[in-house]
């Protein structure tokens, strides 16, 4: 991650809540630190100040874990501001002090230990489906190790009348693949999203639901009629969004579905979501691009049924996915990957060639640490939390791509197309 760093000790201020108060007594002065956020090489802590004339000189204290301490004088202009802090160890305590001479106050001793790296090895294992034809998966979710599903379609040669037999799926119970054939009003129909809430509870894209036993279909409503569904996302099966093509958002509450406008016509590739723990709401974003054809790109925030497009700057190309944790760390990613602290940030970060010259069709992690992205020829990219491993050899595609992936704890499956066949990575980690 790379950031602006000023000052010996990388320490900038920021406005946090409230600018500069300065009716408040003289009397009963203190300062106050909290820690907002740490990774593995940063940290943002809280600074309160309580009945200091503004702006005021304050020294800023860091004791290292060797014991040693750096210290620094800043100029405070806002009552309550954010201390940036970047060039620290992974999986290291550091303790903070803040203080000022004139007022004669010191502020609470915070002590902060960063995130520990994840490991960057990991074994490869790949399969290929389809015998005939052109087969590609587009989609997969893991609900553990031994329970994972792809969608797409496979075309495989046989003696039917057709001469072949098309699936639209494919599972993995732990030691084989098994193809699946699923079906909608006794029609066959190609899958190009899945979204697994648990082993009772699958989205075989909007219109069939898998609950352990049996298969539900779903009607499917005018405002999801002409329109190639992208990718679906939810925090429950009555709190469903679906994206697609022409800048196409729905979303489900367990009845009925409500089309919400975008505000963009381009296709709208992937969206994600979680829970903001700070605000006590549920974030949402979703990317869009009309990627091969344009490098325009959208941004979309969605707030329940309504949504609004925000920044991208500096972006000046398009964009395939996205995935974030709230007010942590946010990732956009097509030609280059990109990313932020927090969305009130005013540009996007990285050059489109920092990371990876390939394109990225999806990202996705299990925590801020923990990062991984896959695209085109194969490529496979892992962030650790303090850097990103590329050129992963055993991932490689002689001639094609991966297009989606899901990660779940140790365990990444990555699905696409290799010449005219799917394939399906599965990526393990090596315990350090």
């Amino acid at each position: 991650m790379r950031r602006a760093i000023i000052s010996v000790l990388a320490i900038s201020l920021g406005i946090l809540i409230k600018s500069c108060d300065t009716t408040d007594p003289p009397d009963n002065k203190s300062l106050a630190l909290k820690l907002e956020d740490v990774s593995c090489t940063e940290a943002w802590i809280k600074l309160e100040t309580t009945n200091l004339q503004l702006p005021v000189a304050i020294t800023i204290k860091q004791t290292n874990p060797t014991g040693d301490t750096k210290s620094q004088v800043v100029n405070l202009n806002t009552k309550d501001s954010l201390l940036y802090i970047d060039s620290l160890l992974p999986n290291k305590n550091y303790k903070y002090l803040v203080s000022s001479n004139e007022n004669q106050v010191s502020s609470n001793e915070l002590s902060v230990t960063t995130m520990d790296t994840t490991t960057h090895n990991f074994t490869f294992e790949s399969w290929t489906f389809g015998t005939i034809g052109s087969s590609t998966l587009y989609d997969v979710a893991i609900i553990n190790e031994n329970n994972i599903w792809a969608v797409g379609e496979i075309l495989v040669a046989d003696t039917s009348i057709n001469g072949y037999t098309t699936y639209n799926a494919v599972h993995w119970d732990g030691s084989q693949w098994e193809l699946k054939r699923i079906l909608y009003q006794g029609g066959f129909w190609v899958i190009r999203t899945i979204f697994a809430f648990s082993e009772n509870d699958i989205w075989f894209s909007a219109f069939v639901r898998y609950d352990g036993q049996n298969l539900i279909e779903l009607p499917i409503p005018p405002i999801l009629i002409g329109w190639s569904i992208n990718k679906i996302w939810g925090s429950s099966s009555s709190d469903l969004y679906a994206v697609g093509n022409g800048g196409n958002i729905a979303f489900y509450n367990g009845s009925k579905w409500t089309k919400i406008v975008s505000g963009t016509d381009l296709n709208i590739n992937d969206i994600w979501g979680g829970y903001n723990e700070k605000t006590n709401e549920w974030e949402i974003l979703a990317v869009a691009s009309n990627v091969n054809t344009s490098t325009d790109r959208t941004l979309i925030k969605i707030n329940n049924i309504t949504s609004q497009i925000i920044s991208s700057s500096p972006i000046q190309w398009s964009l395939r996915t996205v995935w974030f944790m709230p007010s942590r760390q946010y990732f956009v990613a097509g030609s280059g990957i990109y990313e932020k602290h927090n969305l009130k940030e005013n540009e996007w970060l990285n050059n489109p060639l920092d990371i990876t010259t390939f394109y990225t069709n999806r990202i996705r992690g299990n925590e801020i640490n923990d990062v991984v992205g896959i695209g085109a020829f194969g490529d496979f990219v892992h962030f650790n939390g303090t850097g990103w491993k590329v050129n992963y050899q055993d991932s490689k595609l002689n001639y094609g791509s991966y297009l989606s992936l899901d990660i779940k704890e140790n365990i990444v499956a990555a699905v696409g197309l290799e010449y005219n066949q799917a394939v399906i990575l599965i990526a393990s980690k090596i315990n350090q």
